[in-house]
């Protein structure tokens, strides 16, 4: 990571994937997935994630330390973490509480001392219990904004219908023919490279036979066709394309967490949000790190992490971005350009490209994805069509001419409500601590909008 003596580091927005776990098997069509298990290698990983980071950012003597934030005991109003509960059956809510184990490690500090003189140290040496935000997406599309989209949907099954597409599985045929010995019966057509990766991967981890009896090209092989794969189907040539609809979803989490550093009141100088890894394919598309460094148009790594710094530059008023990233606990943070810029870039460049495309609502996702059911759109349909229902005159014309006008103004109003509340309950639980409306991303210094 690069750093320099020209600018002061004022806050980090973190996006990192979960740990090492058991196998894991997921829809081709839909991506809707099954039940897994975080393993202790998975827990060592984001524990050892953690470490790192807190010797980048915590660590007074270190470059790269942000200013004020406390170094032994867990500060709440400095940090705000949440984490995917869905995707991979909590997971990557297991993999958050290993990565603050390593933040914010054990001490003897964390203690009381009780009116009778005792003084009483938390349990196993002072352990530090963080305060991590669940976020259920079938509360909250903010970090599946994938799941139960339904144009989304289609835009897979057009890609598996491409030209591309058929291209590739001719060219991997004969290799895909070969791996039937090694998948335990998993079908191995393309469209299920996902699963045929994971498979291999999990079991070249976990199964020392099948590590063995493993032709030694193959894994890298299979990995190459799934990062093939899984880029295709999680971006999109459009910054607001359909593609890049786990990105879009995720936005305003990254936005908030800039305009949290930027509350000269109360800032919260360190975000960290816990994802798997497909709003990383989409985001690396989006900003146009991925088309600059094509290794990195695939899967991360377990325990990857993408570091989002705001920093201020001390020849400028306006704070600008450094975009970090490590692909796993063993390797080091790389600084990359993206959009199109060298160095770092603009805080009113970024917003100016990605606030205008962000899902900030589940009003918003519902229409973007054509689903009137799932993750709040039944609720917000059904107050669409009850609130029309009322508005329509049920008295003679002569009376709805001196009702119509004052009804249909509290229905709508009322209706305003119901989906204001809606589509901030839904979009992100965080919402109603932070208090910013939904769509809105003016950040402020010194009382100054920028």
């Amino acid at each position: 990571m690069s750093q320099d003596t020209d600018n002061q580091l004022l806050g980090v927005v973190l996006l990192v994937r979960h740990g090492d776990r058991q196998g894991f098997y997921q829809d081709p069509d839909t991506y809707t997935a099954t039940a897994t298990q975080i393993t202790p290698l998975g827990n060592q990983q984001e524990f050892l994630l953690g470490s790192d980071l807190r010797s980048l950012y915590l660590n007074e003597s270190s470059p790269s330390y942000i200013p004020g934030m406390s170094t032994g005991l867990f500060n709440p109003s400095q940090v705000y973490i949440q984490a995917d509960f869905g995707d991979e059956n909590g997971v990557i809510y297991d993999s958050c509480v290993s990565l603050t184990q390593g933040l914010w490690p054990a001490t003897s500090s964390n203690n009381i001392t009780l009116a009778n003189g005792t003084m009483i140290t938390a349990p196993l040496g002072g352990y530090q219990y963080i305060p991590i935000e669940t976020v259920d997406p079938n509360l909250s599309i903010a970090l599946e904004g994938f799941a139960n989209c339904n144009t989304f949907n289609t835009h897979t099954t057009e890609f598996y219908n491409s030209s591309i597409f058929q291209e590739m599985a001719t060219q991997s045929a004969s290799f895909l023919d070969s791996l039937p010995p090694y998948l335990n019966g998993r079908s191995v057509q393309l469209e299920n490279m996902w699963n045929i990766y994971d498979f291999m991967n999990v079991n070249d981890i976990h199964n020392a036979t099948f590590a063995k009896a493993l032709p030694a090209t193959y894994l890298a092989q299979v990995q190459t066709l799934a990062n093939w794969h899984e880029y295709n189907v999680f971006s999109d040539q459009s910054i607001g394309g359909i593609g890049n609809i786990a990105g879009l979803a995720i936005l305003p989490s990254i936005l908030n967490g800039f305009a949290d550093v930027m509350n000269s009141t109360n800032p919260v100088q360190l975000s960290i949000t816990a994802i798997s890894y497909k709003p990383f394919l989409s985001l690396f598309n989006m900003t146009g790190v991925a088309s600059a460094n094509p290794s990195l148009a695939g899967i991360v790594n377990y325990a990857a992490a993408v570091a989002l710094e705001l920093r201020q530059p001390s020849e400028s008023s306006e704070p600008v971005i450094r975009f970090n990233f490590k692909n796993g606990s063993d390797a080091d943070f790389v600084t990359y350009n993206f959009l199109n810029r060298t160095g770092d870039v603009p805080l009113s460049a970024f917003i100016d490209a990605m606030a205008p495309v962000a899902i900030n609502t589940t009003a918003t996702w519902c229409s973007v994805c054509d689903n009137n059911q799932d993750s709040g759109c039944a609720a917000l349909a059904l107050a669409t069509e009850q609130g029309e229902a009322a508005a329509r005159p049920k008295i003679s014309p002569a009376g709805a001419g001196v009702l119509g006008a004052g009804l249909t103004l509290i229905v709508v109003v009322l209706m305003g409500f119901t989906l204001a509340f809606l589509g901030v309950l839904t979009i992100s639980r965080f919402r109603g601590r932070r208090s910013r409306h939904p769509g809105t991303f003016e950040l402020k210094k010194d009382g100054e909008s920028i």
